[in-house]
């Protein structure tokens, strides 16, 4: 190959960059990202980033001399527009293409919105220029926040404001937040943690529409309540960046669909990130974000898939002082065991506690909140198990 091309400079794009020249490719190598920022590290802007603690140095995920070892084009602050996969051209936005022999996909996805949301005071946290407008209207004084829902972004934005000092309700639509990733003990017990944290948590009702003129001042709920608001953060989740991609012959339904390998219909063509449906899944989880990259690659230079993203889950999340943790692959029916630490009073007593998900006899997840070591203990545990159940030995 002599061009490979990447289009997305992201988490998941930076780390297939590297795992090309780290796997030999000497070509040319080209990075797209539609943002004017190099790659950057997206988990702190929902919290140290939001609060202050961290600055915008600390989010970079390269600089001068990894850029020169890496010697890509780099191609900011412009969008893909279409994909001809069987010419092997990028179009872009401006007008220009780029030839290329191999393709990364690596263009993320982006945060859902609400009708009405172009009113100001209303938020999405997706992205850098999110969380700086964000971060600005926080530093105004004390504001009545509303975060639409209770997943992990809208769970940590809801703390970090909470910390800054204003007044935060979170509306969730379902009876609780997080029960499809933790089941729905283990969702109340990490509901918990808002009522902790001093937020209150609405559930159970969903968002009819957003009042105000050119500025927010409410949310209206679909039981007839109204919540006032100064402030609305609108955090329902993020759709993959495939539009670009229509009519390219590459299958897409809810990302891009990929062999267990990262490769698409298209051998010269793989995914990774959030934008990828790797073997009918698509994880918008950091860790899929670092770890598909390296077996993307080694197929792509292969010309076809030697290779299989088979690693077990993962996910962490910071929220009114506490880290959850999760490893592994729960399923409906799994029992749920606490094996270390205690709850108090429905939520994680001092010290926290480590949870195994278990199916005939076998341990399918582990969740712990702020045990770190053990839970370390227990996800390199299940690796193992996971490894050997799926040889058969």
């Amino acid at each position: 190959m002599r061009t490979v091309t990447v289009v997305g400079a992201s988490l998941s794009g930076l780390y297939a960059a590297r795992e090309l020249r780290a796997q030999g490719y000497d070509g040319h190598l080209v990075v797209i990202g539609d943002e004017p920022h190099h790659p950057y590290d997206r988990p702190p802007l929902s919290k140290g980033f939001l609060t202050g603690r961290a600055d915008e140095n600390q989010l970079a995920l390269t600089d001068a001399e990894e850029s020169a070892e890496l010697d890509a084009e780099w191609m900011l602050g412009v969008r893909a527009r279409a994909l001809d996969a069987r010419g092997r051209t990028v179009v872009l936005d401006d007008g220009r293409t780029v030839s290329t022999d191999g393709l990364v996909i690596a263009t993320g996805a982006r945060a859902r919105r609400l009708p009405g949301d172009a009113l100001a005071g209303v938020h999405t946290l997706r992205t850098l220029d999110d969380a700086r407008a964000l971060r600005e209207e926080l530093t105004r004084g004390p504001r009545r926040v509303v975060v639409i829902g209770g997943g992990f972004v809208g769970a940590e934005t809801a703390s970090s404001c909470s910390s800054l000092g204003h007044s935060v309700t979170v509306v969730e639509a379902a009876p609780l937040p997080l029960t499809p990733h933790l089941g729905t003990g283990m969702a109340a017990v990490c509901a918990a943690l808002h009522r902790r944290g001093g937020v209150d948590l609405v559930t159970g009702t969903g968002v009819a529409g957003l009042r105000g003129t050119l500025t927010v001042s409410g949310v209206e709920l679909t039981d007839g309540r109204t919540l006032a608001a100064d402030l609305v953060i609108v955090g329902i989740g993020a759709t993959p960046n495939t539009s670009w991609l229509a009519g390219s012959a590459l299958a897409l339904r809810d990302g891009v669909l990929c062999d267990d390998g990262c490769v698409t219909a298209l051998p010269q063509v793989v995914a990774v990130g959030d934008v990828a449906r790797v073997g009918g899944v698509r994880a918008e989880h950091w860790t899929s974000a670092t770890q598909q990259p390296r077996v993307a690659v080694t197929n792509l230079l292969a010309g076809r898939t030697v290779a299989t993203a088979d690693a077990v889950p993962y996910f962490w999340s910071d929220q009114y002082g506490a880290r959850i943790q999760f490893a592994g692959r729960r399923g409906e029916g799994d029992t749920v065991r606490i094996t270390e630490g205690e709850l108090s009073d429905g939520a994680p007593a001092e010290g926290g506690f480590l949870a195994r998900y278990e199916r005939n006899g076998r341990t399918t997840a582990v969740l712990a909140v702020d045990r770190p070591r053990p839970f370390m203990r227990a996800r390199r545990e299940l690796t193992r198990e996971t490894a050997v159940a799926a040889t058969g030995e």
